[in-house]
């Protein structure tokens, strides 16, 4: 996880797939040892929405079905949506500076 930014109707995360340890048969993994963004997404807003509609104490569909996803070519690209990423909540008009945004995350570069 490079990092996120929950957003009031939305979520932005930028993230790497591992690679997978032992090559399988399954569905979720791809020929070159990585795992599938598919299987990671059902994953991972199932998980989420389980854990939001306790919270919220209601039930049913929480999330969009569909996603918009990207692949990130180089370092110059990944820092530009990183940068995307952070400053969402800025653009949105909910913060005025990053940081101040309490349910952002950025992976610290060390």
């Amino acid at each position: 996880l490079i990092c996120f930014t929950i957003m009031p109707n939305h979520v932005h995360m930028v993230f790497s797939p591992l690679n997978a340890a032992q090559p399988d048969k399954s569905r979720s993994k791809r020929k070159s040892g990585k795992y599938l963004l598919s299987p990671i997404m059902e994953s991972l807003k199932g998980y989420t929405a389980g854990k939001a509609n306790k919270l919220l104490g209601r039930s049913g569909p929480f999330w969009q079905h569909e996603s918009y996803d990207r692949v990130v070519r180089d370092g110059s690209e990944l820092q530009r949506i990183i940068k995307y990423v952070l400053n969402n909540p800025v653009k949105a008009g909910l913060t005025d500076r990053p940081e101040l945004w309490k349910w952002t995350y950025l992976k610290d570069p060390s």
